[in-house]
């Protein structure tokens, strides 16, 4: 059998790197989402380019704080997206706003679709990130400093002011990044991961499962 070719390899190479980029290139300058449209597509399909206006590019959502009582971690994350934001749709770009409680704890989570930089705006906080060598990456960020995520990488942010609230603002270098929480996806998923495989996985014993589950809004 003949090895294959420098050519072939290359070919090969370029087109398993053209698959991997992570959001596609638009075709036309803009594409405001129309979240009406009956079309289940891998994104959102566009109105009429004539009907586009500055309304389409401008929100509001970020300037207003979040609720970070709503969870036990104390944090909130206000997200762009086309419901809030129509034309970021094809854009490759989402912006977040992550509001800290005194303490809070925004917990080791991935985004699988997103790179991600994150600038404190108020506060100090802890962040750092694991590489896939499980070496820990952590940086204590003042106001105007930053911090990158790489894409995929389990990462955290926490508000190391146990007095008052910290607030950050993060790009992510898709429209649609996805978040999965490390402890919740173990824990508290849908059916429930079979209680030997958590156990196995964390050394723990049934009454911790069940505790863990409970503290964390589970059954």
């Amino acid at each position: 059998m003949k090895s294959p070719s420098l050519l072939h390899i290359l070919l090969t190479l370029s087109l398993v790197l053209g698959l991997s980029k992570q959001d596609p290139d638009p075709l036309q300058d803009y594409c405001i989402a129309d979240t009406k449209a009956p079309l289940s597509l891998n994104g959102v399909p566009c109105i009429n380019p004539k009907l586009a206006s500055s309304v389409h590019f401008t929100t509001s959502v970020l300037a207003k704080s979040g609720n970070t009582g709503a969870t036990t971690f104390g944090f909130n994350v206000t997200l762009t997206n086309v419901i809030n934001l129509p034309g970021i749709n094809t854009l490759g770009l989402s912006l977040a706003r992550i509001d800290l409680a005194a303490n809070g704890l925004v917990p080791p989570h991935v985004h699988p679709r997103a790179s991600e930089v994150t600038t404190c705006i108020k506060g100090l906080l802890l962040v750092g990130f694991v590489d896939t060598s499980n070496r820990l990456y952590t940086q204590q960020l003042r106001a105007g400093e930053s911090f990158v995520f790489p894409k995929g990488l389990v990462h955290f942010l926490y508000n190391i002011d146990g007095r008052g609230p910290a607030l950050a603002f993060s790009g992510l270098s898709s429209q649609n990044p996805g978040t999965q929480i490390g402890s919740l996806a173990a824990f508290v998923s849908h059916p429930l991961i079979p209680d030997e495989v958590v156990k196995k996985a964390y050394q723990i014993t049934t009454q911790d499962v069940m505790k863990i589950r409970k503290n964390l809004g589970g059954l």
